[in-house]
């Protein structure tokens, strides 16, 4: 099974690397797309995947994993196309409605892929390394974008789309480790996966302590900090060198598990929610470049550490042989939520940064909460 390992491991890699990421939020604009379009864009994003993760999560427990990540991959490399080549809110939303089958027909089974290719004492670890990688294709993407893409926006579009291209081909080499048909799931076997997730106090106080830490980290990194950036005076190649810098700390997941070993798992979920609260009243009050950047940075960090942890967890809390169909009931309420801070985030940044940022600080903090009363429940 580690042939299985090395392939998400590239397939990880290829996939971070997005050459707009540096500028993704000023990519849209350029393009005719505001800010709080931008966050209705993905809201409406969020809400198709709700609508499809739980169908996406039957399909591959009936499929198996490895014909549903092929697909995937195909459709990601296709969005990538679509987003090349867009102009406006329309072209843009179209990207988006793809991506959101993408998202929900990935969600669950790339790491159900991972967890069970690997010994279960190495799946975080497995978790971090993967998240890592992904974070590493950005590194590499960021650098590019840095030294020769620059004001070339469409250039950066374009190289993405080989990239993801390069990632379905690679899809194609995958073992299936879920047997076609062994795993069947019939109607009263989902009803009670889906019975068993809504009566489980301790695993909806966890997931919606992640949703909150996730969504926050999400917008802020995605489309604030540029915003931010800008605010402060910062161009488009030092926004590509802090964006680096970005993608260089986020791959310190590949620690979270050995962290999360010493210090405990309850410490563990304090520390990196504690951290992206830190960030989010930094950058709340940063009025030049340097605490602005420390406080993106700071919460980078957070959820580069915050992923594997999450991800170890949920799968943890799955007891039952349709994986697929359990952890995209868990994403459907992630994206649940999901849809209803970005649009707090997006109105709130039209106004004021810094309202935006207090509201992500409120959220973490409500987030680190939840972590807490989970991790004490679950003693």
């Amino acid at each position: 099974m580690k042939r299985n390992l090395y392939l998400m491991y590239a397939i990880a890699f290829l996939q971070g690397m997005v050459f707009y990421g540096p500028v993704a939020t000023l990519y849209r604009q350029a393009q005719g797309v505001s800010v709080f379009q931008i966050t209705v864009i993905e809201s409406i994003s969020l809400i198709l995947c709700i609508l499809l993760e739980v169908v996406w999560g039957v399909a591959a427990d009936k499929i198996g994993y490895k014909k549903t990540m092929v697909f995937c991959c195909a459709l990601y490399f296709l969005s990538k196309i679509i987003f090349w080549r867009a102009e406006g809110f329309t072209g843009f939303l179209a990207e988006r409605i793809l991506l959101s089958v993408v998202i929900s027909g990935m969600s669950g089974v790339d790491t159900s892929i991972l967890y069970l290719s690997s010994r279960e004492e190495d799946s975080q670890k497995a978790f971090g390394i993967y998240n890592s990688l992904g974070m590493a294709g950005l590194l590499a993407a960021a650098a590019v974008f840095s030294i020769f893409v620059r004001d070339d926006y469409r250039l950066s579009g374009l190289l993405t789309v080989i990239s993801y291209g390069m990632a379905a081909v690679l899809s194609l080499c995958l073992t299936d480790v879920s047997p076609e048909g062994s795993t069947r799931i019939n109607e009263e076997g989902f009803r009670q996966v889906l019975s068993d997730t809504f009566r489980s106090r301790n695993l909806l106080l966890f997931l919606i302590g992640a949703a909150f830490l996730n969504e926050t980290h999400q917008t802020v990194t995605v489309f604030l900090n540029q915003l931010q950036y800008e605010k402060c005076g910062l161009g488009n190649a030092a926004i590509g060198t802090v964006y680096i810098a970005a993608t260089l700390l986020g791959t310190c997941g590949a620690v979270s598990s050995r962290f999360t070993k010493r210090v405990g798992i309850r410490a563990a979920g304090v520390t990196f929610g504690g951290l992206a609260v830190g960030s989010c009243l930094t950058l709340a009050a940063a009025k030049s470049a340097l605490p602005s950047v420390c406080g993106i940075l700071a919460l980078r960090i957070s959820n580069s550490l915050f992923q594997p942890f999450q991800t170890e967890m949920q799968n943890r809390q799955v007891h039952t042989e349709y994986r697929a169909t359990a952890l995209s009931i868990h994403a459907m309420l992630l994206d649940g939520i999901g849809a209803g801070t970005n649009l707090v985030f997006g109105a709130l940044a039209e106004k004021s940064l810094t309202a935006a940022f207090l509201f992500g600080a409120g959220i973490c903090t409500a987030g680190m909460g939840f972590i807490w009363k989970w991790s004490r429940a679950s003693e």
